[in-house]
């Protein structure tokens, strides 16, 4: 059984596309609308925002991606549908005896949209880009957010060095927490301070996933739980939390974890649809509505062909 688990958790999925330097062209963006359920298509058609358009429907696409390539149901049949907390699922009957069924989770924030799954582990997963805030200042900034983080939190924040590496700090705490909160489902009333991180190591670099950050829920060291971290490019940290079965078993055996963390996987726009079987005709007004929308609050967008 140990040795099944090893296998089936060799089976991680990690995969990341840069939704910020995406200037989808005209075929493209109609081929991605194309790929995606109507409602989900309308839904994405809702956002002012290009920036935030480009990072829904890559979401989708990544899930779908997912679902067609790694659990085998063609494209056209998978049917997605959100819980109550507005959390996306996979809504077919799937058989355990001759697919493989994921947990999966994903998140897009900065230039990037990022997905995690798991055969057999409750998973959540969040991606957080280090930047200045808004208009305050980093000090201001802190004070607000004082009733997130534990004081142990705050230290390891504040002792992180300059202004910025600071900020860099509490990203990526931020990152973890969220990536807990979204495994668990749950939403705005959980307490953060519940669930303090002890970083480890202090510093993570560009190209390596780390496993050493620890978890205390409600004052304990929580065995149940694994998460892992690492940085997409200078500015961008992304959390994976990775959670026991439901079972009795409160400590997260190791042979459900692969021994090596896997690596998130860059896709292009031809790796998203590479498996993908087109839903519906073209609707050149979709493109033309992509066209009028600005690229981000204070940016106007370029035009593409």
């Amino acid at each position: 059984m140990v040795q099944l688990s090893k296998a089936l958790a060799m089976e991680s999925v990690r995969w990341a596309f840069r939704c910020g330097s995406w200037s989808p062209s005209c075929s493209e963006w109609l081929l991605a609308a194309r790929c995606v359920q109507k409602e989900e298509k309308d839904r994405i058609d809702q956002f002012v925002f290009a920036k935030d358009a480009k990072s829904a429907m890559a979401g989708r696409l990544l899930i779908r991606k997912l679902i067609a390539e790694k659990m085998g149901i063609p494209w056209n049949e998978i049917c997605l549908q959100r819980t109550a907390k507005g959390k996306p699922f996979l809504a077919n009957e799937v058989s355990c005896s001759s697919q493989k069924q994921y947990t999966f989770n994903i998140s897009h924030q900065g230039d990037y949209a990022v997905l995690a799954a798991e055969p057999l582990l409750q998973v959540g997963v969040d991606v957080m880009k280090t930047v200045q805030p808004g208009s305050s200042t980093i000090a201001d900034f802190f004070r607000i957010m004082t009733r997130q983080f534990t004081d142990h939190e705050w230290k390891v924040i504040k002792s992180a060095g300059t202004e910025w590496t600071q900020l860099d700090m509490f990203y990526r705490h931020w990152a973890l927490k969220e990536c807990f909160i979204k495994a668990i489902g749950t939403g705005i009333g959980f307490n953060l301070q519940r669930a303090e991180f002890h970083v480890a190591p202090s510093h993570i670099h560009v190209g390596h996933m780390y496993r050493e950050t620890k978890m205390c829920l409600d004052g304990e060291e929580e065995e149940g739980w694994a998460f892992e971290e690492c940085m997409l490019d200078s500015h961008h940290h992304v959390a994976v939390a990775l959670g026991k079965p439901d079972g009795p078993s409160q400590k997260l055996d190791d042979g459900l974890l692969n021994p090596t963390p896997s690596q998130f996987i860059t896709l292009s726009f031809d790796d998203l649809v590479a498996s993908a079987i087109p839903m519906t005709e073209e609707d050149h007004e979709y493109w033309v509505g992509f066209q009028s929308k600005q690229e981000a609050p204070g940016r106007q967008r370029t035009s593409s062909s």
